[in-house]
């Protein structure tokens, strides 16, 4: 499951390459926080899923061309691996 949030980290990282000033920060906030989820012991659960999918769909709304086509594909992977997560 975690080759899905590297994935979604690694279209964000495309998506920051092009993005403007405004959504760049909260772009690679989230692939960072991706990272940790990867390389880190703990699985993110849907509370924290959620709160990064919110960030990524206001990014989305600001943005244009690749970066928001990398944004959409990072929500759509995310997405997917969310409903894989056990709830609590």
């Amino acid at each position: 499951m975690t080759e899905q949030l590297q994935q979604a980290r690694d279209d964000l990282e495309e998506a920051a390459k092009a993005a403007d000033d405004d959504v760049r920060d909260d772009i690679r906030e989230t692939a960072e926080a991706f990272a940790d989820y990867v390389m880190g012991d703990t699985n993110p659960d849907h509370a924290l899923l959620d709160e990064r999918l919110n960030t990524l769909r206001q990014v989305r709304e600001e943005a244009d061309g690749n970066t928001r086509e990398k944004v959409e594909s990072a929500i759509e992977t995310t997405e997917d691996y969310r409903e894989q997560v056990d709830q609590a």
